[in-house]
């Protein structure tokens, strides 16, 4: 028994000179922190923003911090067009250009055309709800282009070539 007490008292001497302060209750010197250092602090249970994270979450996160949340959406009303007003509008019209808020949406037919002028409200509506509020203001609903019978830089008013005969 004399030997334990002899070689533990060796032990905590040995650990006195090395700086060392071996025993119960007793702390050890406070170390400095460096600054600008953070403490690691870890994860419970719950999510936490260290978590993985979906891409859809993590793009609309970089997106907001870019200041390219507004051209996103905009391309949205472009690249969702099918799902953002219906399969059935979406098929007979597309959407052409965006500008300060003038959506431009060319209809395949007159009457595509006409029935889109008349649920103007409901498209807007729509697209605010998928999309978000602002992106979109109005409508510039046009439909087929006939075809030109300008010619030329010089034109002189009047039915065109159909005024020939009579």
């Amino acid at each position: 028994m004399d030997l334990v007490r002899r070689v533990l008292e060796e032990a905590r001497g040995a650990a006195r000179t090395q700086g060392k302060d071996v025993g119960r209750g007793r702390r050890l010197p406070p170390t400095r922190r460096v600054a600008g250092a953070s403490r690691r602090r870890w994860s419970g249970p719950g999510p936490d923003a260290r978590d993985p994270q979906p891409l859809a979450s993590a793009t609309r996160d970089l997106a907001k911090k870019q200041g390219w949340s507004s051209r996103v959406a905009e391309g949205a009303v472009f690249g969702q067009w099918s799902t953002v007003v219906g399969a059935d509008i979406a098929e007979h019209a597309t959407p052409t250009a965006l500008h300060d808020g003038v959506l431009s949406v060319s209809a395949e037919s007159t009457a595509w055309a006409t029935q889109l002028r008349l649920i103007q409200a409901q498209v807007l509506a729509k697209i605010a709800a998928e999309v978000g509020d602002g992106v979109v203001s109005s409508l510039r609903i046009t439909g087929p282009t006939a075809p030109s019978w300008r010619k030329g830089r010089l034109h002189i008013a009047g039915r065109g070539p159909r005024d020939t005969y009579g």
